[in-house]
């Protein structure tokens, strides 16, 4: 198995881990995080080895893969440059598909996504790089999700919507057929998408509407 290493050690480098393990395509070497405080600390086993300085010498050593384990909903640019960062050291981003999500044969799916369990992702669909679509998400036919955005669990997307570069839709929110969400959009926890979102735009509520500025979701 080829040897991988994981950008992150917070929770959602849990879920990657696990998923790689049930995969058995990948033997895990460790993981790197900008927190100098965990180095030595391990996440289910797998020993937190540094910092951002650790991958020249893990790539000389012969590391050439290695998964996003980091995914901050409040800064999508971040998580962007991180993964961009990665792949310029010159590694290659692993998918990881959860073994329990339902993925129709034909969905395109880009570097570095993840799909974790209970998820369902339908005929036509393409994710771009870098997507997450969380645990027991929904994703209808004929979907189109951005680079770098994020689907929370419970989602749920009707067919035919279109998703822009770097939006996060939170848990348990809804989106009807046919809508158009904007790059880098906010769509909060519960709402109920009717009406397309602009880019840049915080929506929250059922149905859908934009937020004040400076409000919490």
């Amino acid at each position: 198995m080829p040897p991988v290493i994981g950008i992150g050690a917070g929770g959602h480098a849990k879920v990657i881990i696990d998923i790689l393990r049930m995969n058995a395509e990948f033997k895990l070497v460790g993981l790197i995080d900008s927190d100098s405080a965990l180095k030595g600390h391990r996440v289910l086993g797998v020993p937190v080895l540094g910092g951002d300085d650790k991958l020249e010498s893990l790539y000389n050593d012969g590391v050439r893969h290695a998964f996003m384990g980091v995914a901050s909903l409040s800064d999508s640019e971040g998580n962007k440059k991180i993964f961009e960062r990665v792949q310029s050291a010159g590694f290659e981003m692993i998918k990881a598909v959860h073994p329990s999500a339902v993925v129709a044969e034909d969905v395109m799916i880009g570097a570095g996504c993840r799909v974790f369990g209970g998820a369902v992702i339908n005929p036509g669909t393409s994710l771009g790089t870098n997507v997450v679509v969380n645990t027991g998400a929904v994703v209808d036919h004929d979907c189109l999700i951005g680079d770098h955005s994020q689907i929370a669990p419970g989602v749920k997307l009707a067919g035919a919507v279109t998703i822009g570069a770097g939006v996060f839709i939170g848990i348990g929110a809804t989106v009807i057929q046919g809508i158009t969400i904007g790059e880098h959009a906010f769509v909060a926890a519960g709402a109920v998408v009717i009406r397309d979102v602009p880019a840049r735009t915080r929506v929250a509520g059922v149905p859908a509407n934009p937020m004040a500025t400076g409000s919490k979701p």
